[in-house]
């Protein structure tokens, strides 16, 4: 079984040349799951994320993603928001980029950005 949602990949597209009638096949399967969550699911991982961003439309995003991916493997996304509160400071970056990569596609992953802290008696005795 493939937790990958959609037949479209970065390598081949859905062969929608069968039927033209059929919606379904035609918008690649995007409504054959059912993506719907309660609203105080929705409510509290809004809240987490506008807690931790400090941005209102940012933390909808992001939600919108953690209950999407959430849903697509079968999961509960208060359990994962649960998941996400016992997290050390810090470690929600490495832990989200993961776990949003699980569906994407392999030529398309999320990544984080981290900067290396030198030795401040290192880089004061390297003349450029």
């Amino acid at each position: 079984m493939s937790n990958q949602i959609t037949t479209a990949t970065n390598l081949s597209g859905p062969d929608i040349s069968v039927s033209q009638d059929n919606s379904r096949k035609y918008f690649n399967n995007f409504y054959s799951i059912d993506f719907a969550t309660s609203s105080e699911a929705n409510d509290a991982i809004v809240a987490f994320f506008e807690q931790s961003t400090g941005n209102k439309e940012t933390a909808k995003n992001m939600a919108a993603a953690v209950i999407y991916t959430a849903l697509a493997q079968g999961n509960d996304p208060l359990k994962i928001l649960d998941d996400f509160q016992k997290l050390a400071p810090g470690a929600l970056s490495n832990y989200l980029a993961g776990f949003l990569n699980i569906n994407r596609s392999p030529t398309s992953v999320l990544a984080v950005r981290t900067t290396k802290v030198n030795n401040p008696y290192i880089a004061r005795s390297i003349m450029v």
